[in-house]
């Protein structure tokens, strides 16, 4: 399924490839969206994810297609991998917001969409967001304290959520990567892989303090 995939988006993806070396292999990103997305700020980052060798799941509200936002138009529809229901009892390792006005505004307003989110930073697990994709972060309240950029016009309700807010093409703090819109998406998309292969290198590192010295 994941091969149709990529090939239904090979035409719509003409940003540069990010990383080819298998660097994410056998990782598991979750890409929550829903009408309404915005089509460049999820195909984009889904084909570099994929690239680097990550598997990506399309979650969403409901089963089948969801209808992306391209051009002040509605774009292609793409297929659910699974719902949001379905993906809580999964183990990925990265989530990916993307935009789109309508997109985040639908998802913000989902108990169980906004649990998935929690989730991630509960486990302390990487989290990319784009454009308006951040708004589902503030209904999280991981934001207070945290620096992040977005698409301007939020920048009032992340700083009253508590956010330090920039105006810079990416943003990263600790494991949380933003961007504001989709010209931004190439530095994006670097800055995302590299947090990606950050987290799974640190989890490489041995827990020395388990290690008792005998002297």
């Amino acid at each position: 399924m994941f091969e149709t995939i990529k090939g239904f988006f090979n035409n719509e993806d003409s940003s540069p490839i990010v990383n080819e070396s298998g660097d994410l292999w056998g990782r598991k990103a979750a890409i929550l969206a829903t009408d309404g997305f915005e089509q460049s700020e999820l195909l984009s980052p889904k084909s570099a994810l994929e690239n680097a060798g990550c598997q990506t799941y399309v979650v969403s509200l409901k089963k089948g297609r969801i209808k992306g936002w391209s051009g002040g138009n509605w774009g292609k529809s793409i297929p659910v991998d699974l719902t949001v229901y379905e993906a809580q009892s999964m183990k990925f390792d990265f989530l990916l917001l993307p935009g789109g006005v309508l997109n985040p505004d639908k998802l913000r307003d989902d108990r169980n969409a906004i649990a998935f989110v929690r989730s991630f930073v509960n486990q302390n697990k990487p989290i990319a967001a784009i454009c308006h994709g951040v708004q589902t972060l503030i209904e999280t309240g991981m934001i207070n304290g945290r620096t992040l950029t977005s698409w301007p016009s939020l920048s009032t309700d992340l700083i009253n959520a508590g956010a330090n807010w920039v105006d810079e093409e990416v943003v990263r703090d600790e494991k949380l990567v933003t961007s504001r819109k989709p010209s931004d998406i190439p530095a994006f998309n670097q800055e995302m892989i590299q947090t990606f292969i950050n987290e799974r290198l640190q989890e490489a590192i041995p827990n020395t303090e388990s290690f008792i010295s005998i002297r």
